[in-house]
């Protein structure tokens, strides 16, 4: 009887332990861990209905800041699109998170403009623009490049933008927390999410 009480109370432990193990093993992150995380810069644009969204009005929910242009011909509607499919896997927690695309070319893309192409990518998308100083101090606050080329199709109209491609998430705490290279898979940026929206 002892023994088998004893082998029991091993088993026991071993279970204990190695659940241990598990819950206790630090999460990996998918994007580049901002460490110490810090406030993320604040800025004031408008939406492509014309609304204000300023950065610090978004506590409580993760936004996750991509900066391209409409006119882009890859890397932009590339990582539109995979917004578009982490925010379908999300389902309802997608409430929670908001996916925010800031032009660098602010002469085209108008607020009319910003809301007929996020209308064929995801409505859901929030499209901002603004006045050139806004948009100034929010390029240089993320220090995000950005410079016109000439296009290879006529050689002198400068409808082509050079540009940095990063994403960068911002927590429910106003701190900018991970960072992912140009186009990131959609199942880092999902898993992610899912591990900081279950840290609240």
């Amino acid at each position: 009887m002892k023994k088998w009480l004893l082998g029991g109370a091993i088993a026991i432990a071993a279970i204990v332990g190695i659940g241990a193990q598990t819950f206790s093993r630090a999460y990996a992150f998918r994007g580049s861990l901002v460490n110490p995380p810090m406030p993320a810069p604040d800025f004031t644009l408008n939406d492509q209905y014309g609304q204000p969204f300023r950065l610090s009005d978004q506590r409580g929910k993760l936004v996750l800041i991509f900066f391209g242009y409409t006119n882009c011909p890859d890397v932009c509607p590339t990582t539109l699109a995979q917004f578009r499919q982490v925010r379908a896997q999300l389902g309802t927690q997608a409430e929670r998170v908001r996916f925010v695309f800031i032009t660098v070319d602010p002469e085209r893309d108008t607020p009319e403009r910003m809301k007929t192409y996020l209308g064929v990518i995801d409505q859901n998308i929030v499209g901002l623009s603004g006045s050139q100083a806004n948009l100034d101090s929010a390029w240089r606050g993320y220090g995000v490049y950005h410079q016109e080329q000439p296009s290879s199709s006529t050689g002198n109209s400068l409808d082509v933008i050079e540009h940095s491609a990063p994403v960068y998430l911002v927590d429910a705490q106003g701190n900018l927390r991970l960072t992912y290279p140009p186009v990131p898979a959609a199942d880092d940026l999902l898993q992610d999410i899912r591990y900081l929206l279950r840290q609240r």
